[in-house]
């Protein structure tokens, strides 16, 4: 589990419950009405502007957020440069092994199609044609919650400005001047919670991860486009590690002064 996203939305809930408590009485933030209109609309609202089949792949995607996968480029240099010298060493055939024990379908279609001997401009045609998608699929996703980060405020006022209404409505009524003014604040205030708290974090954590996840993918690209060119494993290494933070680039030598390669 990411402890990031875990600490992240439990500190802002308790957080913010408690400040409702300080108030003296939890209950008056509580209106079955303005959640009606706020998360019903709001999940309304959604449904219209994407299909059921994107729908269901972004509430997938959510576990992603609270997901520990590394998708670090470091290690993945660390497996092609390997890779490299074993090619170098005894040939791409050499590699059809190594395919079967990668986790990364990515990474083996790669491995696999420079195996097979597949010409380099067709596999790289292939491999950017994946991340592509890959990165529409992303973009869609992190789109349905942007979505609803867009709408649940916009909801938020459409319900002040219903409980405004009833409240005009009924000036000569002093006793609904009061349900009509909380259902007039707490619909902002939930439409606020909706965006602040769930909406806008997750996708903001979606595009990180996507950002994460389409980097390393560009590291193995690079990488299997030079080790089927047969180049030397220092010279991938450095190519690769070009894609990477000084920070970064520095641990990988740590690894490999460990005698990890």
């Amino acid at each position: 589990m990411d402890l990031a996203s875990i600490v992240g939305l439990l500190l802002a809930t308790v957080l913010v419950l408690a400040g409702m408590f300080g108030q003296g009485n939890i209950m008056m933030f509580i209106d079955p009405f303005s959640m009606l209109i706020v998360f019903g609309g709001t999940i309304g609202g959604v449904i219209l502007s994407y299909s059921f089949k994107q729908l269901k792949n972004a509430v997938a995607a959510m576990k992603i957020v609270f997901s520990d996968k590394d998708n670090e480029a470091s290690g993945i240099i660390s497996i092609l440069v390997s890779f490299a010298e074993k090619a170098r060493r005894e040939g791409l055939l050499a590699l059809e092994e190594e395919v079967y024990e990668l986790d990364d379908d990515f990474l083996k279609k790669g491995v696999q199609l420079i195996v097979d001997g597949t010409d380099p401009q067709l596999v790289k045609s292939i491999m950017e044609t994946e991340l592509n998608f890959l990165e529409e699929r992303h973009s869609i996703n992190k789109g349905v919650f942007d979505k609803g980060a867009e709408l649940s405020p916009a909801f938020g006022m459409i319900g002040t400005l219903i409980g405004l209404i009833g409240m005009l409505a009924n000036l000569d009524d002093p006793g609904s001047l009061g349900a009509g003014m909380s259902v007039a604040l707490i619909t902002t205030l939930y439409g606020s919670m909706m965006a602040n708290m769930i909406f806008i974090p997750v996708a903001e954590k979606l595009r990180v991860k996507s950002e994460e996840e389409i980097l390393s993918k560009e590291v193995m690209i690079e990488g299997i486009l030079s080790i089927q060119a047969g180049e030397n494993p220092r010279i991938v290494e450095e190519k690769l590690k070009a894609f990477l933070s000084p920070s970064s680039r520095s641990g990988i030598s740590a690894e490999e002064e460990a005698g990890e390669y």
